[in-house]
């Protein structure tokens, strides 16, 4: 399993939520008797490595733990435990290896716990299938994964999806228990700002659960100030933009998954080429946690300084006489050793991608598209990169970018991209292109594009970004600053109100709340005048920021946060919780779909 990433330096006591998740995971285990084999949901295998270590399972029976396949359980244990998420093909596997074991007259206890929670669809499936009544079924409460040490996990990976095309607002529930389970542990959170459809039904869902079963009085001052949440529709530009920090091209070229990436052990200066490797990727690596942030350009220039400054040491050491504490203020820096030669691997692995005039060559356009100014060098760039069957991911990314932009496409151009696209890439992805049009992110031209306003008032282009010494979160995108995070930015200084007009350009309803009453009322209030500053101190402590992004966030994005909150002056600090992590191609890929 994954090295679990440190959260001794969290604003806020995540270790809590990590113990509690463990700690219901044992005793879902303790309530099984004997030996034991897990059959987890793939999906769910990364989950576990941030909550556990194997050793701890196996000190509780388990005997082994695989994925959940559609072949036969091989396993001599008689009690078969599965942790999957509400998902209709699980339960087919479930109820096949059931109905297996029966055939063969093996006789075992079947237990299915549902993560977060059991649906009534997948228990009729079960039913169908005659094996409900040999289960035992239920509920592993992970509501809220940490990941790292400011940034949480809903784990939810399709809600986005499941919002804009199937029309299934469930996740939404979801996230609201989750933020009111929070406010269990840290006390109700009085300021709450909201823009997006999903977003204020999870504030309207959250003010109802909490009118239902109040946050008790016992909890104390909040140590939570303030909520935002914000709709990923409300900004679909920025996924889209290649992200340029070093954490952010690690996931768009390897895809970090549950704080670690897969690659070939090649790569990290293994022979054994072809073997995979996870390595890990968290701010338990101190040096990651120095570079992660920081516009790749700059990446490449601390880690030469450091390896020069370490060869000078090394010369020194070797060559003159040296105090006891001058010799281990040297070990000390050999202790990071392993560190820097991971990330001098990853880095040179990830400048062979970023050198490539196809790479550099869409960085271009990207920044043209975010302009606005240049239609016909848009199009014909797109054009050209459908024309050479460039991966339809890069090209949908480009596609989406310019169709919002744009407010949409005319109707000409619309259906010229829209046959090109099905030609070069075949008819089996009109389902794609049907549910891209449903999100309104590929469509028809219908009315006059804000865009230009929208970029200008709130100052997204900015021009001679230093992305070595940045003073505008524009340096994560090397000119782009997101609008995302410009939503947060003025959310958190002054509130909304002095850029409503901006706002309600943006798709979706807005609110802003004040919950009054705390901590033994739940009346909650719209607040007339705007919020209080939120750079205040509460109780001698920095104030502390809760921002969700229903629909995914990218490593970009939470680096641009980080970089907020380290400015002087600004006396906050910022957790982000998601319903998951995204880039451009992993957020379009909920929307392909290839018909038979």
């Amino acid at each position: 399993m994954a090295q679990i990433p440190s959260l001794d330096n969290a604003p806020l006591n995540l270790t809590s939520l990590r113990e509690q998740s463990r700690k219901e995971l044992i005793n879902i285990l303790k309530n099984i008797r004997g030996r034991k084999l897990l059959l987890v949901d793939p999906k769910l295998s990364g989950s576990l490595n941030l909550i556990t270590q194997f050793s701890l399972l196996k000190e509780h029976a388990v005997e082994n733990l695989r994925h959940i396949l559609g072949e036969p359980i091989q396993s001599d244990c008689r009690s078969i435990l599965y942790l999957v998420r509400s998902e209709i093909n699980l339960m087919k596997f479930i109820s096949s290896h059931i109905q297996h074991d029966v055939s063969q007259g093996l006789q075992r206890e079947y237990f299915v716990y549902f993560v977060p929670r059991r649906t009534v669809v997948c228990e009729k499936i079960l039913e169908e299938a005659k094996v409900h009544q040999m289960l035992t079924i239920g509920e592993y409460p992970l509501y809220t994964l940490p990941l790292d040490e400011d940034v949480l996990s809903f784990e939810l990976d399709f809600a986005y999806k499941e919002c804009q095309i199937d029309g299934d607002t469930s996740s939404l529930w979801h996230i609201a228990k989750a933020i009111h389970k929070l406010e269990f542990s840290f006390g109700l959170i009085p300021n709450v700002r909201a823009k997006g459809k999903a977003s204020t039904k999870v504030v309207d869902i959250l003010n109802r659960m909490h009118r239902e079963n109040a946050v008790g009085s016992d909890v104390g001052v909040p140590e939570i100030n303030t909520l935002i949440l914000l709709d990923r529709e409300v900004d679909m530009i920025t996924p889209m933009c290649s992200q340029l920090t070093y954490e952010g091209l690690l996931d768009e070229f390897f895809h970090i998954n549950n704080g670690s990436v897969e690659l070939d052990a090649s790569i990290m200066g293994s022979q054994q080429s072809g073997k995979k490797m996870k390595v890990p990727l968290n701010s338990s690596d101190k040096l990651y946690k120095e570079i992660r942030d920081l516009n790749f350009e700059v990446v490449v220039q601390v880690l030469r300084q450091k390896a020069t400054s370490m060869k000078q040491d090394y010369t020194e050491v070797t060559t003159q006489s040296q105090t006891v504490s001058e010799l281990k203020d040297f070990v000390k820096k050999l202790n990071s050793l392993p560190e820097m030669t991971k990330h001098i691997n990853l880095a040179q692995e990830l400048s062979k991608h970023t050198t490539k005039p196809s790479f550099l060559g869409r960085l271009d356009i990207e920044h043209t598209i975010v302009d606005g100014q240049s239609y016909e060098i848009c199009f014909e760039y797109i054009e050209e990169i459908i024309h050479k069957q460039e991966p339809i991911g890069n090209v949908l990314r480009l596609l989406v970018m310019f169709s919002i932009t744009n407010a949409g496409l005319p109707k000409k151009h619309f259906d010229y991209f829209r046959r090109e696209l099905l030609h070069s890439y075949g008819f089996e992805h009109m389902t794609t292109l049907r549910n891209l049009e449903k999100a309104g992110l590929f469509k028809k031209q219908e009315s006059k594009s804000n865009w230009l306003t929208v970029k200008r008032a709130m100052q997204l282009v900015v021009d001679d970004t230093d992305t070595a010494n940045p003073n505008d979160i524009a340096y994560v995108f090397s000119g782009y600053a997101p609008l995302s995070i410009r939503l947060v930015q003025h959310a958190i200084r002054s509130g909304w109100r002095a850029i409503e007009d901006i706002v309600k350009l943006l798709p979706g309803p807005h609110m802003e709340l004040k919950r009054e009453g705390y901590p033994n009322s739940s009346v909650l209030e719209t607040q007339q005048e705007g919020l209080a500053n939120l750079d205040k101190l509460v109780d001698g402590r920095r104030s502390l920021v809760l921002v969700v992004f229903i629909g995914g966030v990218t490593f970009a994005e939470i680096s641009a946060l980080r970089f907020l909150s380290s400015q002087e002056g600004m006396a906050y600090d910022i957790i982000i919780a998601t319903t998951k992590m995204v880039n451009g191609q992993t957020l379009l890929e909920g929307f392909m779909e290839i018909m038979p």
